[in-house]
Order: structure tokens, then sequence, then C-alpha cells
């Protein structure tokens, strides 16, 4: 049996791993400043969160789901029945896909900025490894019977779409934060 699940423990979840990962980029920003530590730490942070929510049951401890009882292969119907999302995003469950992803994509080109042009590279290396996490996530629900999670292909459609809006967005928020000034600041 999974012990736990349901919105509350996301919530708890991101909250307490969001609490760390602020400590850790406080502790960073004293050598490099809020920005360079701030973007990868809070990278790192909307990762753990994007495992909460889609590894954690939705719907509470649901309890033995037998092997025999789940779907054998991933969901290849684009695009079809989605449940509604939960309740704080009420706009449904596609949507909830793509915004889970936005805060990473934005995340990625500011922590990535930093570096120049470098980003020119960093950031689409950035963006297939999220689309990577994404596929990950899925089959571990596919293999995971007890997670009460269903392997689906539009979630990764959907997470995709999420992270390149969020780098669009993001390089309009690098342009005017430019980590890459607060850098040379720091070398004089």
């Amino acid at each position: 049996m999974f012990p736990v699940g349901g919105v509350g423990v996301m919530l708890l979840g991101a909250l307490v791993s969001g609490l760390v990962a602020f400590g850790v980029a406080a502790l960073l920003a004293r050598r490099v400043g809020w920005v360079a530590a701030g973007a990868p730490v809070a990278l790192a942070w909307s990762l753990v969160v994007i495992a909460l929510v889609t590894l954690i049951p939705a719907n509470g401890a649901p309890g033995v789901v037998p092997a025999e009882g789940r779907l054998a292969s991933c969901s290849w119907d684009i695009g079809g029945p989605a449940p509604e999302g939960f309740w704080i995003f009420a706009g449904g469950q596609r949507t909830l896909n793509v915004l889970l992803f936005v805060p990473s994509g934005i995340l990625l080109v500011v922590a990535a900025a930093r570096w120049g042009w470098r980003a020119l590279v960093l950031v689409p290396l950035g963006v297939a490894v999220l689309a990577l996490l994404s596929v990950g996530l899925e089959l571990v629900q596919l293999e995971l019977a007890r997670l009460d999670r269903a392997c689906d292909v539009t979630d990764v459609v959907d997470n995709v779409t999420g992270a390149v809006i969020g780098v669009v967005i993001g390089v309009g928020i690098a342009m005017l934060v430019r980590p890459w000034r607060a850098d040379r600041r720091r070398r004089r």
C-alpha cells in the first residue's frame, strides 16, 4: 500500500522542500549573489515539485492497486480524455500539466543566462532534459501500479509545451534581471 497521498501532501512537500531550497540559496548567495544562487536552486526545487505532483497519488492513499488492474502500456490517445484538474487548478488536467513545467523553463533560462553565449547550448539541452524527465515520470507512473496514476503521452506533450512557454518567458525575464552583469561585477 502507498501510505500517503492527496493534494495536502503535495503542498506540504512543496513547502518543506521550498524552505530547504531557500536555505541552500541563502548560503550560496553570500558567495555568488542572489540571482546566481537562486535561479539554479529554484530550478532544482521546481523539479522536486514536479515529482511530487506527478508521483504522489492525487486523491489520497489509494491502497493497493492490483497489477492486473493497471494499464499495460501508455495511452497514445493524444489530447484524449483527461480528468479534471485538482481543486487548485480548475482548468483541467491538461492546463495543470502545461503550467507545471512553465516555472522550470523560466528558471532554466535565468540560470543559464549567467553563462553568456553558452546559454545558447545550455537552454536547448535543458529543455531536452525536461522532456526526458517528463517521459521518465510517465514511465514510473506506468510501472508502479500503486501510485494510482496513468501513463499518457499527452502529458509529455503538455509538459514540453509548458517548458517551451517557460523558456520564452524566461528570455524576457533574463533581459530584465541580466544575471550575466552581476557575475561581471563580482569578478572585479
